[in-house]
């Protein structure tokens, strides 16, 4: 009894070195983040090109799209519209005037902008919304003196945008086939409407007399329209990607759905 035991104990203690001495031979490794190569073994398909993959990304963000041939070719237009007469003229405009005129200027059309704001968020029964944006034109067009100074929003009422669009997918309205409007951008079925409807009442209204007037004078829409671009950031191209017709069109819906859910 006493040499099986001998055996086992000789038996155990050479399998302990053993494996012993299979760690010091070979001694695993680890990554940094202390996992052993997680990586070691996945294989990344080397053909795949990187326009294909947005192309099977970007089939799976597909918006009805049914003039899409007309579509691109409105975009591409105002690709360069964009890019050989907006921008310089905005960059013109920056360099002509000082920076208390620009805002000026913005804060003059984002007040007559608040009226369609305010129109919309009745419609839509937004009430908090609605007194928001009627103490916004009453401090902005007294105190502000017509606009062009915004002490609304330092009294802490900020600016609420609400356009027609957004009150018609308010009531269940869908988006309908997507539109790329000539130099106005992205927009739908739905929004285009909604544009019309809200060019239409701003003229009835014809808040500060502004709206009718210019008719009569084109150069206010025409500052309107340098200011608007001013002040948005967006540019043709900064996707840097061969797929941005796709990308923009599904941002631009998703954003829609975004506001209108707001």
């Amino acid at each position: 009894m006493a040499k099986h035991l001998v055996l086992l104990a000789a038996l155990l203690s050479a399998g302990y070195a053993q494996a012993d001495d299979s760690k010091s031979v070979n001694p695993r490794t680890f990554d940094e983040d202390g996992f052993t190569q997680p990586l070691k073994l996945l294989k990344f398909n080397p053909g795949l090109d990187q326009r294909e993959f947005e192309r099977a990304t970007m089939d799976a963000l597909n918006v009805y799209d049914p003039l899409e041939s007309i579509n691109r070719r409105i975009y591409h237009f105002n690709y360069r519209f964009d890019q050989w007469v907006f921008l310089p003229v905005v960059d013109g405009y920056r360099y002509v005037t000082p920076s208390f005129v620009r805002t000026g200027v913005t804060n003059f059309f984002n007040n007559l902008g608040d009226v369609p704001n305010l129109f919309n968020s009745l419609l839509q029964l937004k009430g908090e919304r609605s007194m928001t944006t009627t103490a916004r034109l009453l401090f902005n067009t007294t105190l502000g003196l017509g606009g062009l100074w915004d002490p609304a929003t330092a009294m802490g009422l900020p600016r609420q945008s609400e356009d027609f669009g957004q009150t018609l997918g308010f009531y269940g309205v869908p988006g309908g086939a997507y539109l790329m409007l000539p130099i106005l951008g992205p927009s739908n079925l739905r929004d285009t409407t909604g544009l019309v409807v809200d060019y239409g009442a701003n003229r009835e209204i014809n808040f500060l007399h502004v709206p009718r007037e210019s008719t009569q004078h084109p150069e206010i829409w025409l500052l309107q329209a340098i200011d608007k671009r001013y002040n948005t950031s967006f540019q043709y191209g900064q996707f840097d990607s061969p797929f941005e017709y796709d990308k923009l069109r599904y941002i631009y819906t998703e954003a829609r759905k975004l506001q209108i859910a707001e």
